[in-house]
């Protein structure tokens, strides 16, 4: 593969893996980082490459394994005291009540078991499709889907009580 060529597929697959990367991190500047770990290691594995799923597929699969690395290495606080992030334009009334709910639908994600937490972040928050999500995982896009709307269910059952 030349330089070219590889370039192409970063012009092409660098949004998809940002937002998968930006799914998993919910940092921006982190999923940038992801994002670039993510196409440097691939760039070294590329003649690896089988073509066994999408070039997405792949680089998605190797943003979350650089991503679980990073995760074991550094121990990350629990949800519970990461640091806030509040839209800035909102009055402090709405800050509250969005930081509020948005804080009890991570609790009821986290609460999930997997993999309905894990494909439900990645249809959400990494806007995959069915397909994707079901190649990283090895099976089929029926599968992701009937995964992905039984999570949406049980968290709305939980929102609900």
């Amino acid at each position: 593969m030349n330089e070219k060529d590889f370039e192409r597929i970063y012009r092409e697959q660098f949004e998809p893996v940002y937002r998968y990367a930006l799914a998993l991190t919910r940092d921006a500047h982190a999923a940038e980082e992801l994002t670039q770990e993510c196409f440097f290691k691939a760039l070294q594995a590329i003649d690896g490459f089988r073509g066994d799923c999408s070039l997405k597929t792949w680089l998605c699969g190797i943003a979350k394994n650089a991503f679980l690395s990073e995760r074991r290495r550094t121990q990350p606080e629990p949800l519970d005291e990461q640091p806030e992030r509040a839209d800035e334009g909102a009055t402090p009334e709405l800050q509250t009540l969005q930081r509020d709910e948005s804080l009890r639908l991570h609790r009821l994600l986290h609460e999930l078991p997997e993999p309905y937490k894990e494909v439900f972040s990645l249809r959400v928050f990494g806007q995959l499709g069915f397909r994707d999500i079901g190649e990283l995982f090895g099976k089929t896009e029926n599968w992701a889907c009937v995964v992905y709307h039984r999570a949406r269910g049980k968290i709305q059952a939980k929102w609900e009580e």
